[in-house]
């Protein structure tokens, strides 16, 4: 028999799981959030010259605040936490599967619009759908997915790797004639 006292000891697991309000989820994702595309060297991802491409959704917080995350993977009922380092006082909502992303994290923007990565969430959009669908395997397509995924975050400030290199344009791989 439950506890009529709501702050009782029957009712703690109830108030842990607070439900969260959509807006305050869009502006949270907007000022903490990061949608992101990795590329990295991957021989077997031969349809794409050996690079493997990675949508990642995720949304960091100090550690003290690691509930509101966990209440992240209630929310979209994907993803989990996990601390961004041993030395590191940052944890990390993360969501990383395509067929998640398309089927949680997407819609949801989709349907409750961001402002300030707005533009970065739409890039991820596309390119999630194109890693899902395999549309990425075609050259034009693959094209597209490397130039807005260089657009994203900081204009791809960030990369290691000039977008040449992926993308194997004739400036970067032509051979250079002896003597000159």
């Amino acid at each position: 028999m439950g506890s009529e006292n709501p702050f009782g000891a029957d009712n703690q697991q109830e108030t842990k799981l607070r439900a969260l309000d959509p807006l305050w989820v869009v502006g949270f994702v907007d000022g903490e959030g990061c949608f992101s595309v990795s590329i990295h060297r991957n021989d077997l991802a031969r349809p794409t010259g050996g690079w493997q491409v990675q949508s990642t959704f995720q949304v960091s917080q100090h550690r003290d605040h690691r509930d509101i995350l966990e209440d992240l993977v209630r929310f979209f009922g994907c993803g989990n936490v996990r601390s961004k380092g041993q030395r590191s006082r940052v944890d990390v909502y993360a969501v990383h599967s395509s067929r998640q992303l398309l089927d949680r994290i997407i819609p949801f923007f989709e349907a409750n619009e961001l402002r300030v990565k707005r533009d970065d969430f739409e890039s991820f959009a596309f390119i999630t759908r194109a890693i899902r669908t395999r549309s990425h395997h075609r050259p034009d397509v693959f094209t597209e997915v490397v130039r807005r995924a260089y657009s994203m975050n900081a204009r791809g400030k960030q990369r290691i790797r000039p977008i040449e290199i992926i993308l194997g344009s004739s400036e970067t791989t032509r051979e250079v004639p002896l003597g000159g």
